[in-house]
């Protein structure tokens, strides 16, 4: 009996996207520093990668909101350079501090995102039609202001508080370095405070457990009472403003603010929730997964470039990474209803 409820606890723990992604992040860092000792570099090569790790978590997390309720955001990148873009122009511009330009520029990104739920709603189109319609509209729209209101196509100002936010670290913040590791950034910390609300959101709030529903059944989910039209501009609006967030940041780690912010955002975007376990078909996410997913991605995109690795061998491995996590969230589906299976016995 005892042997029995291992197996099946050894089964579930198997089955763990979260477990089997942390396995694997420790497996191909260790495989990468053993082939190439510069991997181990903490200021040139660990310290960014944890950096754009953060960055690229909350972006995710704007794919993830999407996802969960069935949708897909394809805008996602655009959004995040709109947000930088107004961020920017009120550093450049108006002289507002570093915060109230941050603030401005996620409403921004809030806004755009509320707008394409409200499309979505009122004309019954597919996110992926109107997402896509949106991300060239912001394309062009973002293009043209840089270029209206710019020498060099880029606000270039940096406020004051830019470079701690792009460069501090742990070591930064106590003397003697007692606070943690210089190859800790600051940045992390707003990651993993994002990925804790999301997580908040959809373990232990209404809200969450509505964006779901809808994404599981959209039909039970409005028998069943829920507004899901009210949810569905809700979920596209905290998809705008996460991805807003994540440019803003992204345009902190570059030093400027350019219509080329978040250009490169929508495959990796979609990276970190799918090897999380996030179910394109919605109803199903993986949080806290999603930083593990993001990290085990960089890992392996800073590895081959460490390695020497040219960028069209990098770009066909992130496209491979990302069919291998739709085909293993298959096969974990069928694990899972197997042990669940042999539970019941």
């Amino acid at each position: 009996m005892d042997s029995k409820k291992f197996g099946i606890r050894f089964g579930y723990l198997a089955t763990d996207q979260r477990v089997i992604l942390a396995v694997l992040v420790v497996a191909v860092f260790l495989a990468f520093a053993i082939r190439t000792p510069a991997f181990l570099n903490g200021q040139f090569v660990i310290f960014p990668l944890i950096r754009d790790t953060a960055v690229i978590t909350i972006v995710g997390l704007a794919q993830l909101v999407t996802l969960s309720i069935g949708h897909l955001n394809l805008a996602v990148g655009r959004m995040a350079a709109l947000s930088a873009m107004v961020a920017g122009f009120t550093y450049e511009r108006l002289g507002w501090g570093i915060m109230e330009g941050l603030l401005l520029g996620v409403a921004a990104g809030a806004l755009v995102g509320a707008m394409t739920g409200y499309i979505i709603v009122k004309s019954q189109v597919n996110a992926f039609i109107v997402t896509l319609a949106v991300d060239f509209v912001l394309l062009g729209l973002v293009t043209f202001t840089y270029i209206s209101l710019t020498e060099a196509a880029a606000f270039t100002i940096k406020p004051a508080g830019m470079d701690v936010v792009r460069a501090g670290s742990l070591a930064d913040v106590c003397p003697a370095g007692w606070c943690g590791p210089s190859i800790i950034p600051l940045i992390l910390f707003p990651a993993l405070a994002m990925v804790a609300v999301i997580s908040f959101l959809y373990y232990q709030t209404r809200l969450g457990r509505e964006f779901l529903a809808t994404g599981a059944n959209l039909r039970a989910a409005r028998l069943s009472g829920i507004p899901v039209d009210t949810r569905v501009i809700q979920a596209h609006t905290l998809s705008g403003a996460l991805a807003g967030l994540g440019g803003i940041f992204l345009a902190f780690v570059n030093g400027s603010f350019s219509a080329a912010i978040g250009s490169e955002l929508l495959l990796p975007s979609f990276l970190g929730p799918i090897l999380a376990g996030t179910a394109l078909t919605g109803g199903v996410v993986g949080v806290f997964g999603t930083m593990l997913g993001t990290l085990l991605t960089l890992v392996i995109r800073q590895g081959l470039l460490v390695g020497g690795i040219g960028l069209e061998t990098l770009n066909i491995a992130l496209g491979v990474i990302l069919l291998l996590a739709l085909s293993a969230n298959k096969i974990r589906t069928s694990l899972t209803d197997v042990f669940r299976k042999g539970k019941g016995k």
